[in-house]
């Protein structure tokens, strides 16, 4: 009885010891929090590890999550996918229906929203300077180059190939004015005019010639024979393009003068402005002048906006990681824990393990405990 006494009380003090060991053990991993000097001496094992070595463990943490964790192909996996880019095609497609393409709101009021304000002023005073200095420039280009610097070539050429045809349209209808009743009265109008400035002779000549109108006749042949002579249509051609040769070589203001472009500046201006009317156009919504906007965006622009926006960001992904130093991030933020914060976040992941421990410390204790006993009894 006496030896299984001994055997039992070994047993007890031996898992007492092993459960405790391992108990007080893990509690050491985080207790105490602080060191415990008595003076200046600090106690052995203060604080526990976990505190003690924290340092350590935030750079050990902070390399695991970069290597392991949060890498650019985990991002990848994760970020850069179809469905990714469908949710985003949806989102842009939906914010662009409800506060672009809406009948609630005028383009006016868009621009105000951004801080716009008196736009259609703003842009009719654009407008007007815009035209003063394109007529300011015209007109300096009309009196410093020539017609022959501002007609292209293929003009010119043109403008030379169509004199004969213009020498033949003005003799042409040179016949048939003369040949007119008009022309008759043009001719037989010459003819008195001309006796008349004669005096006597003219009269002597009217005396014996009789009436202007037999002389009508022969002056329209005479004129017609002249019209329809090769010589005509030659010398014709010949002063035309002499004088074509002389317009070129001058400017628009040497031919025709000086131009008024003060009025025509004005003129231009209104009718822009007229033509414009900004204000009334600027107070309707966008929808009105792009009915279907909305949906040619969707199907032109934002597939290839998206398409474009995540090539770029997965291209940018892992300088965009190294840039924000994800190793240091998760440093520092160990090191603003808590201890009791590391402590929970441990014992949360593995307290049942080490419940374990501390059962398998009481029963490695006991059995050790009746090991001791049965050698002590044998000997």
């Amino acid at each position: 009885m006496h030896t299984l006494l001994s055997i039992l009380f070994m047993t007890v003090v031996g898992a007492v010891i092993g459960g405790l060991t391992n108990y007080i053990a893990i509690k050491m991993l985080f207790r105490p929090y602080n060191p415990i000097y008595l003076g200046s001496w600090r106690l052995p094992f203060t604080p526990g590890l976990i505190p003690r070595r924290r340092d350590e463990l935030a750079i050990q943490l902070g390399k695991t999550v970069v290597n392991y964790l949060l890498t650019p192909e985990m991002f990848r996996k994760k970020l850069f996918t179809e469905s990714n880019k469908r949710i985003v095609e949806q989102w842009l497609n939906d914010k662009i229906k409800e506060n672009v393409f809406t009948e609630e709101k005028t383009i006016n009021e868009w621009v105000q929203q951004i801080g716009v304000t008196n736009l259609p002023q703003t842009i009719e005073g654009k407008i007007d300077n815009i035209v003063v200095n394109q007529v300011a420039h015209l007109k300096n280009v009309l009196s410093t180059n020539s017609i022959e610097a501002l007609l292209p070539e293929s003009w010119q050429e043109k403008a030379t190939t169509k004199i004969p045809d213009i020498s033949r349209y003005i003799l042409q209808k040179g016949e048939d004015y003369f040949e007119s009743e008009e022309g008759y009265q043009t001719i037989k109008r010459l003819i008195d005019d001309f006796l008349d400035s004669k005096g006597t002779l003219g009269g002597m000549i009217q005396m014996f010639l009789g009436d202007s109108t037999s002389l009508v006749g022969r002056f329209q042949k005479e004129i017609n024979k002249f019209l329809n002579a090769p010589g005509t249509m030659v010398l014709l051609t010949n002063l035309l393009t002499s004088e074509w040769k002389k317009i070129k070589v001058q400017s628009v203001t040497q031919l025709v003068g000086e131009l008024d472009f003060t009025s025509t500046t004005a003129r231009i201006q209104t009718y822009v402005k007229e033509e414009l009317q900004l204000e009334n156009r600027l107070d309707k919504p966008l929808v009105y002048y792009w009915r279907d906007g909305a949906d040619w965006i969707a199907q032109n622009v934002v597939p290839q906006l998206v398409e474009k926006a995540f090539v770029m960001a997965e291209d940018k992904l892992e300088d965009a990681i190294n840039r924000l130093n994800l190793q240091e991030i998760v440093k520092e933020q160990v090191d603003t824990f808590p201890v009791q914060v590391l402590e929970d976040l441990v014992l949360g992941i593995s307290k049942r393990e080490f419940k374990m421990i501390t059962v398998l410390g009481y029963v490695l204790g006991g059995v050790i405990g009746v090991i001791q006993g049965i050698i002590v009894t044998i000997f």
